[in-house]
């Protein structure tokens, strides 16, 4: 798995505050970008993340270029509905040079589950690449392919629904390989806008996890703001 983060809102942090500070001030946005001391900026986005006023937090957005992901990741992905997507099309893209895929450790740890996988992996794309030599359009042959395929997609999501999906899918009770793309993209997002990304994550960070009897059980240490 490649993530990348390949364009982010300048100065995201100022970007949120000047929008939530116009809200209340006699001039205009620009000169609130422009004047607005860094103190004061602090102290508009500590009001924001703490009184839950997120709205503001859709003026600043994040592209990241994720690629040697499955498609069962993808799937789940596009689950979050307020984000853009651009994938790698299995109905333009032909595999004709055989077709990565993604396995996971539960199945790569044990020889015999693997030898199951790997046969069925092997099958699935001999056919694909049989219905091709046929004359089959690839969007048909495409039927085929598993989701272990790998896949390369675009995301793009405002702050306020990058810490949604983070809340989500950075919990253990996430699947494996979307938290690991998950906590990736957090690494990458968090030194842009540290304050924004301070208790980014997995609801249990910032408190009492809400899963119930389904929790993990792992004691996460509470983040506390300046």
């Amino acid at each position: 798995m490649h993530v990348e983060l390949l364009y982010h809102t300048p100065d995201p942090e100022r970007a949120i505050a000047t929008a939530a500070r116009l809200c209340y001030a006699p001039v205009g946005a620009a000169e609130l970008m422009e004047t607005m001391p860094e103190e004061r900026v602090r102290s508009v986005l500590s009001t924001i993340m703490s009184s839950g006023h997120f709205s503001t937090l859709e003026h600043a957005s994040y592209t990241f270029a994720v690629d040697g992901v499955s498609r069962a990741l993808t799937h789940q992905l596009v689950r979050h509905r307020i984000a853009s997507f651009n994938q790698q099309s299995q109905r333009y893209v032909k595999f004709t040079d055989g077709l990565a895929t993604v396995k996971p450790d539960s199945i790569a740890a044990d020889p015999q589950r693997e030898a199951v996988f790997d046969e069925a992996i092997d099958a699935a794309i001999a056919a694909y690449e049989k219905l091709l030599a046929a004359g089959v359009p690839a969007e048909d042959a495409r039927y085929l392919l598993p989701n272990a395929a790998e896949t390369k997609i675009v995301i793009t999501m405002n702050v306020r629904e990058l810490l949604h999906f983070l809340s989500l899918r950075c919990c253990n009770r996430a699947q494996w390989e979307i938290r690991d793309m998950a906590h990736r993209m957090l690494a990458l997002a968090k030194p842009t806008a540290p304050f924004i990304f301070m208790d980014a994550g997995a609801p249990c960070i910032r408190g009492n996890c809400p899963e119930g009897k389904m929790t993990c059980g792992n004691p996460y240490p509470r983040v506390k703001r300046d």
